[in-house]
């Protein structure tokens, strides 16, 4: 850093510079966002909202010395409890073994490989890979996790960091199979969401230091530039253009959507959206230069193709994502951030902005189309409200078609909304829990970081990972973002690090305090 302020460039560019920011501090743009600042923190001194955060409310209190989550506790670490038992038996033998140490050091960066698993389940292309692959991998993972427990006699699978709405969701995953009118079509969905609770599961269980969070941040980096790559190598060969995914007389000269290594630009988009937040938040918090230049590179190669996907729905959950992002990280700048986006707006390519614009017109088919599946699952609703039609889409799906209520042009898939389609698979008491749970989830993390103190890597993956769950549940308000497994299990991955997060924020915190 001395070298570069010594340099002869540094100090021929070092008066410009000084002259560009007197002009600034003293110019009307300054004053005007300066004002904005000012107020918009006045506004959150006494906000009911910043106190509705930044207090632990009496569920979470309540939950945490509930007889349900000790008894969960229990039953979830039976395996733990004997592998730990019989470790105090033939504890001469295990540390006798050199296979049996090397055995139990590897299974105890589980969290690393879990963000391999997920690098996998990210970057390899749709035609070759298998949602089984998933599964069979965070089983894999689970066994090592629960097997580098046995030597640690504390050590706990963390039912009670989930939270009592997380609980409560996954529990009525089973529920609503269990109480399904299709019994059979909802079991194949299990196996889905087996893996995805596994996944978030053994985050928050194993994740104990933050060179752990660090290293996962950079693993969803990774990914993103490989993702970010394709989708910019794929506009330079060229896209064929879908009529199905674009309304030809309303995007006139719109070039074909980029999907990636997905099947569908849509859920290429959603998993942009979910991993660009954690590519900035390690562009932030990464401690050498080769770290923020991946950062760096893989937000500006998720940005570009994101754009490219023309998917509305994820550009304005991408919005509020940087909203968010900003308003944890450092409130000073949301004036800032605002001017910034509004200047963005001139320098949007035609096609980008006639394609925003369609979200207001009702004239155009991929946005009118929608209303069919609306009023079917309304109809449905209206039907069986509290239980809904079982688990899966296909479950829903049928029970639509056997009661004839979707009259639309194309075939009834999913309610493009997940909403409505959590709410036909699971029920009432399932949209609640599932809702309730992004939110509480969201809450803590940035109770986490607004309250407590922490260290750098751990703050930038609170406010990363609650920056992507908020902006995935806007933009499933017209997508469900499940309708692919792999977007699915990305999206409980990342909901896993941000709990994971917020659980060693606490910890920091505590010990900081201590």
């Amino acid at each position: 850093m001395e070298t570069m302020r010594s340099s002869v460039l540094c100090r021929a560019l070092a008066p410009l510079w000084f002259l560009l920011t007197d002009c600034y501090d003293k110019s009307l743009l300054a004053k005007l966002i300066r004002g904005i600042a000012r107020g918009l923190k006045n506004w959150c001194a006494g906000s009911a909202l910043v106190g509705f955060v930044t207090r632990e409310g009496s569920l979470t209190r309540a939950w945490k010395e509930s007889l349900l989550c000790r008894v969960l506790l229990f039953l979830v670490n039976i395996p733990t409890r004997v592998l730990q038992g019989l470790y105090r038996k033939l504890q001469g033998v295990f540390e006798g073994s050199v296979v049996t140490d090397l055995a139990l050091s590897a299974a105890e960066q589980v969290s690393f490989l879990v963000g391999w698993v997920m690098l996998a389940v990210m970057v390899i292309p749709y035609d070759y890979w298998s949602n089984g692959y998933s599964f069979a991998a965070m089983l894999l993972c689970a066994f090592l996790a629960v097997f580098a427990g046995m030597r640690r006699q504390d050590w706990r699978l963390d039912v009670k960091s989930l939270g009592p709405w997380l609980v409560a969701f996954f529990g009525m995953i089973f529920v609503a199979w269990v109480l399904s009118a299709y019994r059979s079509q909802s079991g194949r969905y299990i196996p889905y969401y087996l893996t995805c609770i596994l996944c978030v599961l053994i985050l928050v269980s194993t994740i104990e230091r933050r060179e752990q969070l660090e290293r996962l941040l950079g693993q969803c980096s990774l990914a993103l530039l490989v993702l970010g790559g394709a989708g910019i190598v794929q506009r330079i060969l060229g896209v064929e253009v879908n009529m199905s995914y674009v309304d030809a007389t309303l995007n006139v000269g719109m070039p074909g959507r980029v999907y990636g290594f997905y099947d569908n630009p849509n859920a290429f988009a959603e998993v942009l959206l979910l991993l660009i937040p954690m590519a900035v938040a390690y562009l932030l918090c990464a401690r050498g230069w080769l770290g923020r230049f991946l950062g760096f590179f893989a937000a500006a190669a998720g940005m570009a193709s994101i754009a490219m996907t023309y998917s509305r729905a994820s550009w304005i959950g991408l919005a509020l994502a940087a909203a968010v992002f900003v308003l944890l990280w450092n409130r000073k700048l949301i004036p800032v951030g605002i001017v910034v986006a509004l200047l963005g707006l001139a320098f949007l390519p035609d096609t980008v902005f006639h394609r925003i614009m369609t979200i207001f017109n009702p004239a155009d088919t991929t946005t009118n189309s929608r209303f069919p599946l609306y009023q079917a699952a309304g109809e449905f609703l209206k039907l069986h409200p509290v239980t809904g039609a079982g688990l899966g889409t296909d479950a829903v799906r049928s029970a639509i078609k056997d009661l004839n209520l979707f009259h639309g042009k194309d075939l009834f898939v999913h309610c493009h909304n997940i909403y409505l389609q959590v709410w036909c698979e699971t029920g009432i008491i399932g949209l609640l829990a599932f809702v309730g749970g992004i939110l509480w989830s969201v809450k803590e993390g940035a109770r986490a970081v607004i309250k407590g103190v922490c260290s750098q890597p751990v703050r930038m993956a609170v406010i990363g990972g609650a920056a992507a769950m908020m902006g995935a549940m806007l933009c499933s308000m017209a997508d469900y973002l499940w309708n692919y497994p792999r977007v699915m299990l990305i999206f409980w991955f990342v909901a896993g690090i941000l709990l994971a997060a917020t659980r060693l924020a606490g910890r920091e915190s505590r010990e900081e305090t201590a």
